[in-house]
């Protein structure tokens, strides 16, 4: 590995590969998803691309590359572990109906051996072995056994869907070996194999019932974290601990006093709430506003743990403006602050009014569900605040 490859290195390697070998860069898009979409946030790189993977033409033609930022709150409560982040970066390439699953691995490979120098010997894949819908994925099987890495075959966890319906195929996912002896067992027998990149084979779409139909173009989709990246090139433990993160794990700990993982959550979710302030959201009690609330509070709640007489204000400036040029954002840092104060400003009332709400009379035995709904409709005192307040 090589622990002087920082982030911005990574990253223009990475797209200047592919952008070598004819894929065109994309744009990659804020964290909103056009309007008409169901969805709150962009989730993966792949999604706001699902038209032209069905089939429609990209204007830029059949090779693609990007970076896109993602935020997914289904893992919030694994934040804080070795991997998992809110708001993250996720390299893709696509090709929409032009070169084959054999060439993207190929290409896969040189990257990561020729351009990251990744000792070949830590490598090993897993590759979809078949179900009762689909056969194995034949292809791919032969194309890692010509190259020489050790392959694992599995089911379902090599195939790949956005959800019950739409684009779906088996995937070829690249593992790197993090532990410090040498290689042993497999990637689902051995949790220091670290997945780094998916290759997705999307030739199907899932109807409503279940069943496989041919998408009109045979596709390729892959993927890979930068930050989950980056800590395996540079032999980092955790993506917490690369420098996409150094500033933040500095700064906050002369002000509060937070034991490993309360600071890890924190610096995500402040880096996270300032890159979704950025891209034009605002606190409120629906929607995106909510997640964004949900959010600052969570950080709030942790840090006047330790210590209740510092705010939000005391956070450095220049850790708002490191983050919102990372992410190429033109908000000014100073906004992104204001906001994050009259969010607290907020909070701090809000537990004012159910600390003395809570205090009446029939709120002193254990509450029901019609006592919640009551503290919520009536007083705006959601569930989850209502339990910290009584813990």
């Amino acid at each position: 590995m090589n622990p002087v490859m920082n982030s911005e290195h990574v990253l223009r390697t990475f797209v200047e590969y592919f952008e070598q070998l004819g894929h065109r860069r994309i744009t990659g898009s804020s964290l909103l998803p056009p309007p008409g979409d169901s969805v709150l946030f962009t989730t993966s790189g792949m999604h706001p691309l699902t038209p032209y993977l069905e089939g429609r033409p990209h204007p830029l033609g059949r090779r693609l590359v990007n970076v896109q930022r993602c935020l997914r709150t289904t893992d919030l409560e694994e934040v804080g572990d070795d991997t998992h982040l809110t708001v993250f970066e996720m390299l893709g390439t696509w090709s929409l109906g032009d070169y084959t699953g054999s060439q993207s691995l190929s290409w896969g490979y040189d990257l990561l051996v020729d351009g990251f120098g990744v000792d070949p010997g830590l490598l090993y894949v897993t590759v979809f072995g078949g179900d009762e819908r689909s056969g194995p994925d034949h292809e791919s099987l032969r194309t890692w056994q010509e190259i020489g890495v050790p392959v694992e075959l599995t089911g379902t966890e090599n195939w790949w869907s956005n959800g019950p319906t739409g684009p779906c195929g088996p995937d070829s996912e690249i593992f790197v070996w993090t532990g410090d002896t040498p290689p042993r067992s497999t990637p689902t027998r051995d949790e220091r194999w670290v997945e780094v990149w998916n290759h997705v084979m999307m030739r199907h779409r899932c109807g409503e019932d279940g069943t496989l139909d041919s998408l009109p173009q045979r596709n390729i989709d892959t993927g890979l974290g930068l930050e989950r990246l980056v800590a395996v090139l540079q032999g980092k433990e955790s993506v917490f601990e690369t420098d996409l993160f150094e500033p933040w794990m500095r700064s906050v700990p002369p002000l509060w006093d937070l034991d490993m993982r309360s600071l890890r959550l924190v610096c995500d979710h402040l880096r996270s709430c300032i890159v979704v302030v950025g891209d034009g959201v605002r606190p409120s009690n629906t929607g995106r506003g909510y997640v964004l609330r949900r959010l600052v509070r969570r950080v709030l709640t942790c840090l006047w743990r330790v210590d209740p007489s510092r705010t939000l204000g005391d956070l450095p400036e220049e850790l708002i403006g490191h983050t919102l040029d990372h992410f190429g954002q033109n908000e000014p840092a100073g906004r992104i602050r204001d906001v994050l104060l009259d969010e607290e400003r907020r909070f701090t009332g809000l537990l004012e009014r159910g600390r003395r709400v809570l205090s009446q009379p029939r709120f002193s035995g254990p509450l029901g569900e019609d006592d919640f709904g009551h503290l919520h409709d009536t007083y705006g005192l959601p569930r989850d605040l209502v339990l910290g307040l009584r813990s």
